[in-house]
This record gives C-alpha cells, structure tokens and sequence, in this order.
C-alpha cells in the first residue's frame, strides 16, 4: 500500500516537473548561437503522452488490486462459514459418539448384571447332537466400542479370568484343546441360539493357548479346493461354513478391542500377522472372479477377506484402491460401515458409493451415505426416487396387451419388493418429511390386492377334488344327467352341492417372501422364483446381512 501512494506522489509531480524542464531549456535556448530543430513545444506533447500512459496504466493496476481484495475477502468469508460448519459437525459428531458410548455402557452394564445372576445359577447343559447346515439366524454384534469408564472393569474382570462362560461351557474346552473343528460343529449345532452363542465365544477365546492362531486354523476349508465342482453359492455346508469364519473373526476382534496394547501385540504377534497375509494373498486371486452384480452385495468371500485384514491389522499390505473395489460387493451386509472404518477405507467412501449408485443399487449408497454422513453430496429422497423410476421403467413390459399373465405377476412382485425396500429406508432413516410415504403405501396396497384376487382366480379355476358317496362306498364319478336319474337321485343337489367361495380370501404369502402385508414388516425380500431384480441382481432382502 505505501508502494502505491509513492507511485502516486511521483506522478501528481511530473507537472512541476515539466515546467522546470520548459524553464531550463528556454535558458539554454538564450545562450545557443544556432537554432536547435527541436521546438520546445514537441517536447511537452512527449512528456505529456508518457504522463497520460503511466496514469492509464496505474488506474488499471489500481482496479485489479481492489477486484483481488474483493475476491480474497469472499474467499475468507467462505472459509470461515465452511470452518464453522465443520465445528458444528464435529460437535454434532461428537454428541452422537457419546450417545452411542452411553448406550454400549448400558449394554455392558446390563451383560455384566445377567453374568453376575447366571453365575449363581446351575450352567445349562447344551447337547452337542445335530446335523451341520446353514447358519440362518441372523446375529447381532456385541458392542464393539465400550466407554472408557467402563472398559478397565470389564478389562479387569477379562484379565484376572474372572469372567465365565456360564450358557455353553463347551465352548470353553473346544477352545482350551484348540480344537477349531469341533468349534464349527458345536456352532453349527446350536445355530438356532446363534446370538447368545456370540456373545460368549470372544470369552471362551480367551481360554485358548493362542486365540489368534485358533481362529486361523478354523479358516482352513474357506475354499474347498479338493471339490472343484461345489457351488459356493448353493452349498448350504460350505454357507454355512463360511459364515462361521467370519462370526470367528469379528469375535476376535471383539476380544482384542478389550485388551491392552501388550496383549493385543502378544495375541496378534508378527508370526501371526505373516500367517494372515499368507492366507489374504492366496484369497485375493480368486476375488478376482467375482461380480459386483452378481455378488447382490452380500459376497461371503469378499467379506471374510476384508475381515481378515481387518482382524490381524494387515491391511496396509495391500492397496487401498484394490481393497475398496470390494466394498460394493459388501455393502448389503451389516458390518461395511465398521469394515471400512478399520480398513482405513472412509476416504474412499464417495467413489464406493457413486459406484453403488451407477449399478442401480441406490438403497446401499443412501444406507452408506448416512454412514458416513456423505448425505450433503449425495441426497437420499433423489436416490430414491430415481431407485423407483428404475425399478418400474424396468418392470413395465414393451406391449402391456401382450404380456402373458405369469409375466405381468412378476412384473407387479419385481415393483412391490421396490416399493416395500424404499419405504423401510425412509422409515430407517427418518425421510417421512422428505418423502411421504402415504403414496407409496397406496401404491403397495393396490399391488397386494392385485396379488390377492390373482391368486384367488388361480385357485378358483383349478379342478376340485373327487367327492365320496353318501353311503361311504368310495369314490366315485360326478354325476351330471340330472334330469335323466331323478327317480333315484331326488335330492342330487343336497348330495353334490356346487362348491362356492363364501369365505373372503385372506393373502397370506410364503414365509420367505414378503413377510405379512401390513408394511411395518422388518424385512423385505424377493421371491426366490423371479430372480434378479431388474436385471441388476441386487435383491434387499434386509437393509445388511451377516
């Protein structure tokens, strides 16, 4: 600034300037003998030019210099509300940290109280016998992230072994004789108290000689590579199995978040740590072969690669482009959110999820959107509603007159499970005031009924049964000549009345499909009998998956 003021002082002088300049030069003129050429007056207009030049220019740099002010002080101005912004994120962040905090130590404090009432009570006695099969049972995760006020108790309790396994106590010596065979079995037996079963592994690890080393002996028949022929996808054993491994790493997990740093670096030695990149990389080249749409982003295998890096803390071993590459082959299930925040993957998050939305899946991308708080970037109601547009772009037949009946069927089912899958994410996510779900409800309705009397119909024109005769002799044959056997038959209407549906029909559907028609239903699932959805392959059966 003091630059431009001298600047200026210079040039309001070049005035005073000039006249001393005209006054030496008309001295010089008195004393010459001969005529110069130059005229005095050719002198003025010249440095007059240069005088109007240097202004022009100087009024030029002087308006830049103002328009650069203006624009750094907006760019200030922005930067401040953005600070501001984040402050209060943070703040918000922080405020919903500790409302989950709060609500794991209620958690814990209320598992410490049943342990404390089970441990005066006889252990139940839990028979071993049953056939292995699919786990089924959805689980739920025990509180990974304690409070610190309550953590050192229970690392306290942990640590000294006062904590006992009080429900199943064979979990105890399976883990004692690290008998990682027998542990598959005894969870497979007992699948159907898959949750309670949860809850109590992380502590019957601690029993093991080396938990970690357990735990990757039981990952051993992930991949049947002596059955090459198996189909993964339809082997209900190796499902089952599969689904095993990765409920016995994220107990790991769960036991070691309770440990201190020296326990946890003893448990997760750096021999272990080369066991589990040894086992991840010869994983990795058989994800290779995967589909993100045929996965329906419920891919075992990818899940139980991502949390076995998670698990053993290898992930910096590989390369984070490659490692969020899968995360849409995740993203229906459950635990991608934790996945990807251990795996060091939430930067990543924004390009995950515009993937999700360019195949179709717009349900994962708003589910991973407010996740991950991304919502500001990609607006769940617009999602949503282009999700719907999808769904009956591709469920409306070319011809709608000449659609066979079985077609327009699935057609309506494909639309329902659309319907019913937005309005529980609205309903999660608490979108009612953003996107009314008055209309779609109607919508689901109608589709209903539409099923219903469909149904109805079917039922209607199948054949009845043979009916038996009066006397109890048997079947015999509908008789239709009335006129011509009324001597002997003078009651035939009584005898074979005409079968007629005086009871309104009531839908109830398969158990596996739609769950009851009232729209407060947990889960909303597809028909096993129409496949893919809209030709993408992703089918929501329930917002995530174990």
């Amino acid at each position: 600034m003091e630059d431009t003021q001298s600047v200026a002082t210079l040039i309001d002088s070049t005035t005073s300037k000039i006249q001393q300049l005209q006054k030496a030069f008309a001295e010089l003129e008195s004393h010459r003998a001969i005529t110069l050429n130059m005229k005095w007056k050719e002198l003025e207009e010249h440095f007059h030019g240069l005088e109007k030049s240097l202004k022009r220019r100087f009024h030029e740099l002087e308006d830049q210099e103002k328009e650069f002010e203006t624009k750094t002080r907006k760019a200030r101005e922005m930067l401040q509300k953005r600070e501001a912004a984040v402050v209060a994120k943070e703040q918000a962040s922080l405020f919903r940290l500790q409302e989950k905090r709060d609500a794991a130590v209620f958690a814990i404090t209320n598992a410490l109280e049943k342990h404390r009432k089970l441990s005066s009570e006889e252990p139940a006695d839990v028979s071993c016998d049953g056939d292995s099969g699919e786990l089924s049972v959805e689980e739920k995760p025990p509180d990974s992230v304690p409070s610190e006020s309550n953590l050192e108790d229970i690392k306290s309790s942990f640590e000294n072994g006062n904590f006992e396994v009080k429900s199943y106590p064979q979990l105890v010596k399976l883990c004692e004789e690290m008998d990682s065979e027998g542990l598959h079995k005894f969870i497979s037996d007992n699948r159907k108290n898959l949750a309670a079963l949860k809850e109590e592994i992380p502590w019957a690890l601690k029993a093991a000689a080396s938990p970690a080393c357990l735990v990757l002996e039981s990952l051993e028949g992930f991949y049947l590579s002596e059955v090459p022929n198996v189909d993964g996808k339809k082997d209900s054993n190796l499902l089952g199995l599969r689904r095993t491994c990765i409920m016995l790493m994220e107990c790991l997990s769960f036991l070691l978040s309770n440990l201190d740093v020296v326990s946890v670096c003893a448990v997760i030695s750096e021999d272990i740590k080369e066991q589990a990149k040894s086992i991840a990389e010869e994983w990795k080249p058989k994800l290779d072969a995967l589909d993100i749409d045929a996965s329906n982003g419920n891919s075992l295998e990818a899940h139980a690669f991502l949390q076995l890096l998670s698990t053993f803390g290898i992930a910096s071993d590989f390369n984070e482009e490659e490692l969020s590459r899968l995360i849409p082959m995740v993203s229906r299930r459950r635990q991608t959110a934790d996945l990807c925040r251990s795996l060091g993957l939430s930067e990543k998050m924004t390009g995950v999820i515009e993937v999700l939305v360019n195949n179709g899946r717009q349900i994962d991308a708003v589910n991973l959107a407010f996740a991950f708080e991304l919502t500001e970037q990609f607006s769940p109601v617009p999602l949503l509603k282009s999700y719907l547009k999808e769904a009956r772009k591709a469920s409306s037949p070319v011809k709608p007159g000449n659609a066979s009946p079985s077609a327009q069927t699935e057609v309506n089912e494909r639309e329902l499970t659309a319907l019913k899958a937005v309005i529980k994410c609205i309903e999660e996510h608490n979108l009612e005031e953003q996107y009314p779900i008055d209309p779609l409800q109607k919508r689901v309705l109608l589709l209903e009924k539409a099923k219903a009397d469909k149904k109805r119909a079917t039922e209607a024109a199948k054949p009845q049964p043979k009916r038996p005769r009066a006397n109890g002799a048997g079947y015999g044959p509908r008789v239709t000549n009335v006129a011509a056997d009324k001597a002997f038959y003078p009651r035939i209407t009584d005898r074979y009345p005409q079968y007629v549906y005086d009871r309104p029909y009531v839908y109830t559907g398969p158990a596996d499909n739609h769950g009851p028609s009232l729209l407060g239903s947990a889960t909303y699932n597809f028909s096993p009998s129409h496949g893919n959805y809209f030709g993408n392959g992703y089918q929501y059966q329930a917002p995530y998956l174990h």
